[in-house]
């Protein structure tokens, strides 16, 4: 399994592609595919067919796509720009993600 830095809910910051320099929220991680699904970011359009039992309309909707892991970084909430990610254990045992440039935790 590839080691990931970004989890769900995460604030990102795009560094490579069409959104490059935008901000999102993380939706949905796929570990095995190191890829991320991030809110309004990445859009691509996606051809369906009306459906009136399930009430679907047909056409062209836009939909999110996912990005790979290796072109978002996350925003630290402290200093608010985006940072690399140090990982640190906790006395109690738990390791925790830190901001690399002001040393915040990331993890609650």
């Amino acid at each position: 399994m590839p080691r990931v830095h970004i989890k769900k809910n995460d604030m990102v910051f795009v560094l490579s592609g069409k959104d490059r320099g935008k901000t999102g929220k993380v939706l949905k991680v796929f570990v095995d595919k190191s890829r991320a699904v991030v809110e309004g970011l990445n859009y691509i359009q996606k051809h369906t067919r009306p459906n009136p039992q399930k009430n679907v309309k047909g056409g062209i909707l836009p939909k999110e796509s996912p990005i790979h892991i290796s072109n978002l970084m996350v925003v630290c909430k402290r200093c608010n720009k985006h940072s690399r990610v140090g990982f640190s254990v906790m006395q109690d045992g738990r390791k925790v993600r830190i901001c690399k440039s002001c040393n915040e935790l990331l993890d609650e």
